[in-house]
């Protein structure tokens, strides 16, 4: 007779080692996505890191009245707009006296960002008192010298397919030694809107615009989507025409983000012709693409309130609306809060839809409003990604940086709202 017992424990032993495989296999998979995440992040934070400080250099600048405000009308205008660059010219002479032919000095000169000129003009703007005297003053090196500060320049490189020539270096290591170059906080990252030049290039006007968009988007797609979601799971009927409404809810929410774009580009501007790449008409885009999450999302959430407390409140002599708004959706709402911070958060990221609008001009103003014009925070990254000055990438990865921190922040909020204030049944 067959010994079923040795049978039957073989094949439980094979059940198990294919369980431990299956395990390890989950085990491995997990420790390669984490591999790959830790991989992507270090990489980003590793090349946008240097974003966040920049270069500049200390000069005794003699800020002479007959240059700056010859008439001594005090006018905040017309000072901003003096000639200061060759102020700036004769403090870097001072320190290199020995270049004396114009072509040396110009090349001298553009150690200093082209900005530094507009930044001299409004600082001695806001401070008028300063004309007449000698002020020691730190302004911004050029995109070439801050990448050579960061070590981002081979030097082996030959000096012909280099910007910044040897003389170029041998001048910012005359500046190190004298101390008058050194590495600072870059808050010109956080507090200006774009530029063509790197080192004055800032993500506030993208970071304003991103704000206005969701706070539009906000606006239009949580009541719609509440209200929505309320009207389908609580009072509609089954029938062919919510079934309907059902799959092209569905549907939509699985559309690729740049048919919004183009619902955007032929509704909101070509037929009610609302201003063209602003933050009103961006959200607006947003909130449609957003919308379908945050009904399923909500359905999902009143669906598991548990039968016995309408059945309560309808007991007790509420009516349907009483027991809905009183009951139902003071339960759900947290959950729905946690939908609809998770469909935002996707929107958050999103650029097909707004360059379809337009959104991916030049701004150089900061936005004060939703009807200004602006740009989003995915697509001031895809713009710097695109530009051919090197400066520019560290710009785009410390964007990136930026943009990954404010999805993380929205993320900890839904789970933070789903832990504090969810119900158990």
């Amino acid at each position: 007779m067959p010994d079923y017992t040795l049978t039957t424990s073989k094949q439980l032993q094979r059940r198990h080692a294919a369980e431990k495989r299956f395990q390890w296999y989950g085990r491995i998979a997990i420790a390669i996505s984490v591999s790959f995440l830790v991989f992507m992040f270090t990489a980003i934070i590793f090349r946008g890191a240097g974003a966040f400080q920049q270069t500049e250099i200390g000069l005794n600048v003699a800020l002479e009245e007959q240059v700056i405000d010859p008439q001594g009308l005090r006018d905040a205008g017309d000072i901003s707009r003096a000639n200061y660059k060759p102020l700036i010219m004769d403090a870097m002479q001072d320190i290199f006296p020995d270049v004396s032919e114009r072509r040396e000095k110009n090349q001298l000169y553009r150690l200093l960002s082209s900005a530094s000129v507009f930044e001299l003009g409004e600082r001695v703007a806001k401070n008028p008192d300063l004309i007449g005297t000698t002020q020691t003053l730190w302004l911004p090196a050029s995109s070439e010298v801050d990448l050579y500060m960061k070590d981002k320049i081979d030097q082996d490189v030959p000096e012909e397919l280099r910007r910044l020539k040897d003389r170029d270096i041998a001048w910012v290591e005359t500046l190190r030694s004298q101390g008058l170059i050194k590495k600072s906080f870059n808050k010109n990252f956080f507090t200006n809107g774009d530029s063509r030049e790197p080192v004055m290039a800032g993500i506030l006007g993208a970071a304003l615009g991103s704000f206005f968009s969701l706070m539009i988007c906000f606006i239009i797609a949580f009541p719609l989507g509440i209200l929505t979601a309320v009207y389908l799971e609580e009072y509609a009927t089954k029938n062919k025409l919510t079934d309907l409404i059902e799959v092209n809810i569905n549907n939509l929410a699985a559309v690729p983000s740049i048919v919004f774009g183009l619902l955007g580009l032929a509704i909101f501007l070509n037929f009610f012709e609302l201003p063209r790449s602003t933050p009103l008409v961006g959200g607006m885009v947003l909130a449609l693409m957003a919308m379908p999450t945050i009904i399923i999302a909500s359905r999902s959430i009143l669906r598991s309130v548990p039968q016995n407390i309408r059945d309560a409140a309808l007991g007790l002599g509420a009516s349907k609306t009483q027991t809905t708004f009183h009951h139902v959706v003071p339960l759900a709402m947290p959950g729905m809060l946690t939908g609809t911070i998770l469909g935002m958060a996707r929107a958050l990221g999103e650029t097909a839809p707004l360059l379809m609008i337009g959104m991916i001009a030049f701004i150089v103003d900061v936005p004060k409003g939703v009807t200004d014009v602006a740009t989003a925070l995915p697509v001031q990254i895809f713009l710097w990604a695109d530009s051919p000055e090197k400066g520019f990438v560290e710009r785009t990865s410390a964007a990136i940086i930026v943009l990954l921190a404010f999805l993380i922040v929205m993320n900890l909020t839904a789970v933070y709202l789903r832990r504090k204030l969810e119900r158990r049944w």
